[in-house]
């Protein structure tokens, strides 16, 4: 079987797709396939950077490990990444294009067939199999003129199509009724049969449901997946995320503050590996209460974010927790933050041109017109005598994405050295770490999947807590998630007709 596809369509937004597009690009990678996944258009707060410095969503990078192939923004070649509730910043084959409101992007958006149906033919040409995965519905209808991330993607890769259902939220039946009834007469003949997600319970008492559903569709019910408790990213599962607070004998805690503009929140889903913490996200109107570690994550939008702390006066709470001596970390945006001015002075981020940070941090950062994209290996080359003691030395990867530039005064300590930037020797300084030692900033993102790093600032605030020091249970955090890929694609192996949907993908 050379040079096939399938796509995987929803009934709407957080039914599943992302995982279910990795599971099967597992199951196939597990057959012996050399498999790619592809999203034409991804809109996402949540992105990566590759080997070659571009940007693409992260969503994409997991179907990519899943498939066991290096990710590539050939994968995901049109990333939207929102900064105000009407305008957003669009990125091309991975390079910042420029900021769109939603009626210029629309108009845009027909000029970039060509470009995404060539990513798909790169793919298609260098991989037995391409997974295509949709974006929200197929069914939106005042879309479909310009359509190139669902069925106007099927058409141009020519692919077969796999409607996918949440049962989980209910009305899933009339769901698929209603999506494959808007769909034109040729729209249709490509969906090839449904997948229904999310089941709890017996599937013996759905049966006949899925029964009058084939009858008025025509069409089969290929599977039938339970609800599934795995640790993957999810972006379809963002809203779930940050309302999850880990259950069990946590001992220590950690709360990542909820921000409007939010950017790659999965720099902390480590910590829900870690046995010992219980992981919290402040949404608004919570308060931030008393955590051993408080996280301020990065921001599409850090200046309106910074605003949106001292208008919910989460600022004040920050202040006491640092009075009170606790470990607080900001990651990209949230170092931004912790410093004591922030300077837009060519309205990248905001019309607000500058702006007093919180102040924990003696550094200022200007927003600037060109993006760091950069994949890094660094030292940790300062310490303290509290959370942060015997940090010093250790290696840490990662990768940057921004737009500030941050300077540090002489009340800060440079954090890391950074000794290669996109594989080539680099000697850059990064973070920083303030006089009295429980205030760190720093610019990379997933910083704490370096387990050796993670687990000595969680064992230092045991230490103050006076518990024994604990180790992880983890050889690596890729290790970890390797497991839970094999551990997603036997559950969807186990309850689809996989069989039936090699036969779609064979074009039987």
């Amino acid at each position: 079987m050379k040079n096939k596809s399938l796509m995987f369509q929803g009934t709407a937004s957080s039914v599943g797709k992302s995982l279910l597009t990795a599971a099967f690009c597992r199951i196939f990678y597990q057959d012996g396939y050399k498999v790619a996944p592809f999203k034409s258009q991804n809109m996402a707060l949540n992105s990566y950077i590759t080997k070659k410095g571009l940007e693409m969503g992260r969503a994409q990078v997991v179907q990519a490990e899943a498939a066991c192939v290096q990710p590539s923004v050939l994968m995901n070649p049109v990333l939207l990444k929102p900064t105000t509730d009407k305008k957003c910043q669009v990125i091309l084959n991975g390079k910042v294009y420029q900021n769109m409101s939603a009626i210029e992007y629309h108009a845009f958006k027909e000029s970039l067939g060509k470009m995404v149906k060539e990513s798909f033919n790169h793919l298609a040409k260098e991989h037995d199999i391409v997974l295509l995965e949709g974006a929200g519905s197929p069914a939106e209808i005042n879309l479909r003129d310009k359509d190139i991330v669902n069925m106007g993607m099927a058409e141009m890769s020519d692919s077969p199509v796999i409607l996918i259902g949440d049962i989980d939220r209910g009305g899933v039946f009339a769901s698929i009724y209603g999506t494959i009834m808007l769909l034109t007469e040729e729209e249709r003949k490509r969906v090839k049969g449904i997948i229904i997600n999310k089941f709890r319970g017996d599937v013996e008492i759905l049966k006949p449901g899925i029964k009058m559903i084939e009858d008025l569709i025509k069409l089969p019910v290929l599977g039938v997946v339970p609800y599934y408790n795995v640790q993957i990213e999810d972006e379809d599962s963002l809203a779930e995320r940050f309302r999850h607070k880990r259950d069990g004998e946590g001992q220590i805690e950690v709360a990542v503050l909820y921000l409007p503009h939010v950017s790659n929140f999965t720099d902390f889903n480590v910590f829900e590996t870690q046995e010992d913490v219980k992981l919290r996200y402040v949404m608004r109107g919570q308060q931030i209460g008393n955590p051993d570690l408080l996280i301020i994550p990065g921001s599409k939008n850090t200046i309106e974010d910074l605003i949106y702390l001292k208008e919910t006066r989460l600022d004040e709470e920050i202040f006491r927790l640092n009075r009170q001596g606790k470990t607080i970390i900001g990651v990209c945006g949230g170092y931004q933050m912790l410093g004591k001015k922030l300077s837009d002075p060519y309205e990248t981020e905001s019309e607000i041109k500058e702006i007093n940070g919180l102040g924990l941090l003696d550094a200022e950062t200007v927003f600037e017109m060109e993006k760091t994209t950069t994949q890094v290996e660094a030292e940790v080359i300062a310490s303290s005598k509290n959370a942060f003691e015997g940090i010093k030395g250790m290696s840490v990867t990662g990768y940057e994405i921004h737009m500030g530039q941050t300077k540090l005064g002489k009340e800060s300590f440079v954090l890391n050295h950074i000794k290669k930037s996109l594989g080539e020797e680099a000697s850059i300084e990064d973070g920083a770490i303030n006089a009295t030692g429980n205030v760190m900033g720093t610019y990379i993102h997933g910083i704490f999947d370096n387990i050796l790093f993670t687990r000595k600032i969680l064992n230092n605030i045991r230490k103050e807590k006076g518990l024994e020091e604990k180790e992880s249970d983890l050889e690596s955090f890729s290790a970890f998630k390797e497991k839970e890929y094999d551990k997603l694609a036997k559950i969807v192996r186990e309850n689809v007709d996989l069989e039936r949907i090699y036969k779609i993908v064979q074009g039987e």
